[in-house]
């Protein structure tokens, strides 16, 4: 008779979900995805404000007390989408090969991302958010809070840096605000979203280049400090003050 290795042993205290939990969580996900699809589309044709959660319930066919177990209010539903897609990022992400530079990991990573999202419901999501200004520093603060985050720790590991260290932060910053202007360019233009996306970080790309290693937060910078005036300037000011002396 054999015995588990200790690293057998772990696998053994370590199940994988269950089939019923498996299947819990694939129902929670589709009655997500389901309460935002119906949500957005009422928001669109009524006015966020105008919607009340009841509406939303009597739309999907639930009742409101089901829709209060998956959101504390109706401004969550704007939060289905940076998740869903934060989390598909870091997925993504993780396929990606270890010696390819970050950013163009990043570019490939965002752009098989977003070819697999439903492009008329992203529209609609961009259209309710874009028509509610009281909406737009909660779904900024989701996207920091989740994608930006995502991007960060990627970066800080391909980096070998702490992920809330200058570098990764600022670099995932700057690959959030280019999404957003991407997204808004394809809004009003129209065009492939995807081709749009993976053309605007492309231009980040290149203007930062493919070496990140460089780029440390270690680097000090000393105070900026008045250069000195020149040798001739220098001499002119001190013969004249001679010339003052000596009269």
């Amino acid at each position: 008779m054999t015995y588990p290795s200790p690293r057998d042993d772990a696998r053994v205290t370590a199940p994988a979900p269950s089939l019923a939990r498996q299947l819990r969580e694939k129902r929670s996900e589709m009655m997500l995805l389901e309460l935002e699809a119906v949500a957005l589309r009422l928001f669109e044709e009524r006015g966020f404000a105008a919607v009340t959660v009841d509406d939303v319930a009597a739309a999907a066919r639930i009742s409101s007390r089901t829709f209060y177990r998956y959101f504390a209010a109706k401004d969550d539903v704007l939060q289905v989408r940076v998740v869903q897609r934060s989390e598909e990022l870091r997925g993504a992400l993780a396929r990606r090969p270890a010696d390819e530079s970050p950013l163009h990991s990043l570019r490939v990573a965002l752009a098989g991302v977003l070819a697999d999202e439903d492009a008329a419901l992203l529209r609609r999501w961009i259209a309710v958010v874009a028509a509610t200004p009281s909406l737009v520093k909660s779904v900024l603060g989701g996207i920091a809070l989740n994608a930006q985050v995502v991007i960060a720790e990627f970066l800080g590991e391909r980096l070998d840096q702490p992920s809330h260290s200058l570098v990764p932060t600022m670099l995932a910053a700057a690959v959030g605000g280019v999404v957003q202007a991407a997204q808004t360019r394809w809004y009003f233009e129209g065009g492939d979203l995807v081709t749009i996306m993976s053309e605007s970080l492309e231009v980040l790309e290149r203007g930062i280049g493919t070496d990140l290693t460089t780029r440390s937060e270690g680097k000090r910078h000393s105070r900026l400090r008045p250069e000195p005036a020149p040798a001739r300037q220098r001499t002119g000011r001190t013969e004249s003050a001679e010339r003052r002396r000596r009269s």
